[in-house]
């Protein structure tokens, strides 16, 4: 009973702080079409989730953090595993939400501490700010049209900067991935943050054709996507001229990394679900570009297993295998 009680109250206190946000930004904004707001890591609504089960995060260890840019106090959840030790330098890992998301409740769909702790890696999970009522990542250049004032690509490497000045980063292995909105984001950062930004993983996310017609990484870059036929918000086959197909995406980065043209192939089923494997390597440097198709999968952070690993695990594996300058 003690502990029914105790989450009744914390499902209150939240609710009450969820409120009074939603207060605060009524009174500070009176048109919020267009303008940018912060929000917090502890919000958690989720828009565009289906697995909203998940959004009780236990935040053990964990650090809320903040820094200012561009007028904007921004937060982030950071972990630091028990091995970190400053004479070592370590990777960084960027996990990014999706729209209408936190950083919470990312870390409750893509928790990676355990893998943190197991490979000695500082993990952050970056907070967007508020567009039209919801969480964003602005994943697009400035001009006319796009809604979006926020600097997101300068704040994420002002965020890099302060971390690589507060703990002993290695700053060839800043690794990046993120779900939906923020699959979308990591696909720019690969592109606009290339010098940062060693090699990134998506998850139901697409990339916006502007970014494919803009991008020019300055060098090969490892990319590992995971992508459901039955997507809605993220469609396999792309969104008319805004978003690039699947297909498209991947022609783009096995062009670029110069790897081979067809892939390797593997499949499982994994509690009834199919999976398609596929990769495409021998890029430049060592390169390689992996696509999990999961068949009639939906717009979620996949909980599948895949020759004994999870999807963070599988990000994980991949990535670290690479640094800027390519396979390690």
């Amino acid at each position: 009973m003690k502990e029914i009680y105790l989450f009744k109250t914390i499902k209150f206190l939240l609710l009450l702080i969820s409120f009074n946000s939603l207060i605060l930004f009524s009174q500070c904004s009176s048109d919020d079409s267009d303008q940018n707001m912060t929000d917090k890591v502890y919000d958690k609504t989720a828009s565009e989730d289906k697995d909203s089960d998940k959004l009780n995060v236990d935040f053990t260890n964990t650090n809320i953090d903040s820094i200012t840019h561009d007028g904007l106090i921004r937060e982030y959840i950071l972990y630091v595993p028990e091995s970190y030790n400053d004479s070592i330098k370590v990777p960084l890992m960027l996990n990014f939400h999706g729209n209408g998301d936190s950083a919470g409740s990312q870390m409750g769909y893509a928790d990676m501490r355990n893998i943190a702790d197991s490979n000695n890696f500082i993990l952050v999970y970056p907070q967007g700010t508020i567009l039209n009522g919801d969480s964003h990542w602005n994943n697009a250049l400035v001009s006319a049209t796009n809604k979006s004032s926020a600097k997101d690509f300068e704040f994420v490497n002002a965020l890099i900067d302060k971390l690589t000045v507060n703990y002993n980063i290695d700053s060839s292995r800043v690794y990046a991935c993120g779900f939906s909105n923020g699959a979308d984001f990591t696909f720019a950062l690969a592109c606009y943050n290339s010098d940062k930004i060693a090699a990134m993983g998506a998850v139901s996310g697409l990339m916006y054709q502007e970014t494919i017609d803009n991008c020019n990484p300055l060098h090969p870059t490892a990319i590992i996507e995971f992508h459901g036929t039955s997507d809605y918000y993220r469609p396999y086959d792309g969104i008319g001229d805004s978003y690039a197909s699947v297909e498209e995406m991947l022609n783009y980065w096995t062009s670029f990394n110069h790897t081979s043209k067809d892939p390797l192939t593997n499949s499982i089923t994994h509690n009834g679900t199919l999976i398609e494997h596929y990769t495409y390597h021998d890029g430049d440097s060592g390169t390689s570009v992996e696509h999990y198709k999961v068949i009639e999968g939906d717009h979620v952070w996949f909980d599948l297993s895949y020759e004994e690993a999870n999807t963070s695990e599988l990000i994980w594996n991949f990535v670290s295998k690479y640094d800027l300058g390519g396979l390690r």
